[in-house]
């Protein structure tokens, strides 16, 4: 087996080009490349893509993702495949794996030749050279959007070819910023139909799942967004969206939240409170801006106590990562992560 360790004094080098690449960029006048007026009209009002610099930063090779993962903390990677389950409503749904003491080369191995997807958490936050990058990708957006302030965090995903990431939303605001590979988008409306409110209300407080139920007569409803290296790709909060890789892929995926989105996730959960409680059948979408606000406050009151209590479960790791077997991935007794 082929290993992508590098020599350490090469490795050196290697981070430290990354880190010189990456200090250009960060000076550079900006990492969106060409973005428009139309651009900034349809931004996280309308599904669009637009083209960015991020590969020219040197921060995506193989050899700078080999260092990254050996220096990311370990409880903020996260390395899955992905497992047929009981519930049709629910295909592809992520597993948890050990890669603990896998070397970051055979990690990025397993990602290029099996089942893997691997997300590098807050990566562009906790990493200087990164975090520069982080810094530079959202100064342009700011200035390009109206000098608006973002608070944004970044992952890093890569994404074996045949990697499929499960029909699902976001809480948040997100970017899609993809750098390597061919990867596909399916987006849809946000309606009752592709994310029903009781379906977005069951997710506020559960911290590991946002998977939607999904069925295939969706996809004929589906923007289908086929991306390309230096593509980034954005929606409108909350867009129900899953993805296929085509080939190994590395993006990054940031996330920020708004005034709209803290409003709508708060009063999403009064809603809750009032369906499970008083037999209520509020819609958000019916509401006025007046009743969203007072909702709102309510919501964040209530966050705080036991009608809104965490329904997170329990992570189970289901496999390991073992580059002696071929395809990387060994079944194991399923126990609670704790690393």
């Amino acid at each position: 087996m082929t290993t992508l360790a590098a020599p350490r004094n090469m490795a050196k080098t290697s981070r430290k080009d990354a880190s010189l690449k990456a200090a250009r960029a960060a000076m550079s006048p900006s990492i969106l490349d060409g973005w428009t007026d139309t651009e900034t009209q349809n931004f996280q009002r309308e599904i669009m893509t637009f083209r960015h610099k991020l590969e020219e930063t040197g921060l995506f090779s193989d050899e700078a993702l080999i260092d990254l993962l050996e220096r990311h903390p370990s409880h903020m990677l996260d390395v899955c495949t992905m497992g047929a389950t009981d519930d049709p409503l629910y295909p592809n749904r992520f597993r948890t794996g050990d890669f603990r003491d896998v070397p970051a080369a055979d990690i990025l191995a397993a990602a290029k030749a099996g089942r893997i997807w691997v997300n590098v958490r807050q990566a562009m936050n906790v990493h200087e050279d990164y975090k520069a990058v982080l810094d530079k990708m959202y100064g342009g957006l700011a200035e390009a959007t109206g000098g608006r302030v973002f608070n944004a965090k970044g992952g890093i995903l890569i994404s074996s070819p045949v990697a499929r990431v499960p029909y699902h939303f976001d809480k948040t605001e997100v970017v899609l910023w993809h750098v390597r590979g061919q990867k596909t988008v399916y987006v849809w409306p946000v309606d009752q139909t592709f994310i029903p409110d009781t379906a977005h209300e069951s997710k506020l407080t559960n911290m590991l799942d946002d998977d939607l139920p999904y069925t295939a007569e969706f996809e004929d409803h589906a923007t289908v967004l086929r991306l390309q290296p230096g593509q980034g790709a954005s929606w409108p909060l909350n867009s129900p969206h899953r993805v296929d890789n085509e080939t190994f892929c590395v993006s990054v995926t940031t996330e920020f939240s708004t005034s709209e989105s803290g409003t709508k996730n708060a009063a999403m959960i009064t809603n809750a409170v009032l369906r499970r409680y008083f037999g209520m059948n509020p819609l958000y979408a019916q509401d006025g801006a007046m009743t969203r606000q007072m909702k709102s406050i309510i919501g964040r009151i209530v966050r705080r106590t036991p009608l809104a209590a965490d329904t997170t479960h329990t992570d189970l790791v289901t496999f390991k990562i073992d580059p002696k077997v071929e395809g990387y991935l060994v079944d194991v007794e399923p126990f609670e992560r704790t690393f």
